[in-house]
């Protein structure tokens, strides 16, 4: 998936299941691709949206901005 509106789609989807391997499932998708679909995206707009640990997800403040303004738009 190389489009924007992709990355935004699993962007929330992953917020959503609180899971990179919920979203994965949810969307036919490996964890791995999930996974450097976001790493791609935090990248390309030079911040961090998730902070990941080994237990949870929790998003950052430009992560809960980034998210809300994804719903908006892919809505």
């Amino acid at each position: 998936m190389d489009n924007r509106a992709g990355e935004m789609m699993v962007f929330v989807r992953v917020v959503e299941a609180a899971s990179f391997s919920e979203a994965a499932r949810l969307m036919l998708m490996t964890p791995s691709t999930v996974s450097k679909l976001i790493a791609r995206l935090e990248t390309r707009l030079g911040v961090r949206l998730i902070e990941r640990s080994t237990r949870r997800l929790t998003l950052t403040r430009e992560g809960e901005f980034y998210y809300e303004r994804s719903r908006e738009l892919l809505g």
